[in-house]
């Protein structure tokens, strides 16, 4: 084998890698699948993220002990701190707000977009510019998008615009752009700090934020108990999922090489598609699945990087 492609020391084989990552973007995709299923058993969306990010505080803490980390940060980090963990929680919020009104693999392919409102986030804030190739592959996603929300047929009456389907679509986008705002926080504020520490601290905020307004009853119907075991089951299940696949990321992470490996993580939303298709009965047509592949190829060829 020719030694550049050789992997480095305690790195995963590639093919080990890929599978690896593979997997756990379908336990992501899992995740939302049950709080679909959740919400559908009436649910609370508050409560669903209570489950969620309480069970990944606990287990990022335990690997925060186990790796012997001490938690403590400077006084200007804090702030920073805060506010990824509030851009986390509203995207959580919107994520899942979107998840109980469209179709799930809807909802992932909107949210997905975060790569494209990153890279005009960090333009705006004084970055490089986008690149031609990053701007065509901009406008690739985009026409995507467009197909996968048939557009067309909703603009040509032949499909039903409902208030709960422009609604979803929007709190979807609103998690995108939470989402790449938090990205932006992470890299250009937060980069000196651990990775597990800065995650275990933001699912505390999250889980703290969840609460707050579950206590003040700010958003009506939002700590609403499952209506059947049904319910609790799915709520069990998504967040067990999510934590278990946030952890172990973070605990395998040093061996992916995820400089060329990350892009592997956007067939969420392709699972998501299937497990919908297979377990809540969400089909789409032929145009809107061609359209989520087109996004999701773009996705991949937008964070793919070139190795020297």
């Amino acid at each position: 084998m020719c030694p550049r492609f050789m992997p480095a020391p305690g790195v995963f084989p590639r093919h080990i890698a890929v599978l690896i990552l593979a997997a756990l973007a379908c336990t992501f995709a899992g995740n939302h699948i049950a709080a679909r299923i959740a919400f559908d058993d009436d649910a609370g969306v508050l409560l669903a993220i209570l489950c969620r990010s309480g069970v990944s505080m606990l287990m990022l803490a335990g690997l925060v002990l186990w790796q012997r980390q001490r938690v403590q940060l400077a006084p200007g980090v804090w702030p920073w701190q805060l506010l990824m963990g509030v851009l986390i929680a509203v995207q959580s919020l919107a994520l899942y707000s979107a998840v109980a009104r469209i179709p799930v693999a809807l909802a992932l392919l909107v949210a997905n977009t975060f790569p494209i409102l990153l890279s005009l986030l960090t333009w705006a804030l004084g970055g490089p510019p986008p690149t031609r190739r990053t701007a065509w592959l901009m406008g690739l996603i985009l026409l995507g998008l467009l197909l996968a929300l048939d557009v067309p047929a909703r603009l040509g009456a032949s499909a039903h615009v409902g208030a709960d389907w422009l609604l979803g679509i929007g709190l979807a986008f609103c998690g995108a752009c939470a989402f790449a705002s938090a990205l932006w926080v992470t890299e250009h504020q937060l980069s000196g700090l651990r990775g597990s520490v800065r995650s275990m601290l933001t699912m505390m905020v999250v889980f703290s934020s969840a609460a707050l307004l579950g206590a003040g009853d700010l958003l009506p119907g939002g700590m609403a108990p499952p209506a059947t075991p049904t319910g609790w089951i799915a709520l069990g299940v998504l967040a067990l999922l999510y934590a278990t696949g946030f952890t172990l990321l973070f605990v395998c992470m040093p061996r992916l090489d995820m400089l060329r490996n990350a892009p592997v993580m956007n067939v969420e939303p392709v699972a998501t598609l299937l497990l919908g298709w297979l377990i809540l009965g969400q089909v789409l047509s032929h145009t809107q699945i061609l359209g989520g592949l087109i996004v999701v190829g773009g996705i991949v060829l937008l964070t793919y990087r070139k190795q020297p």
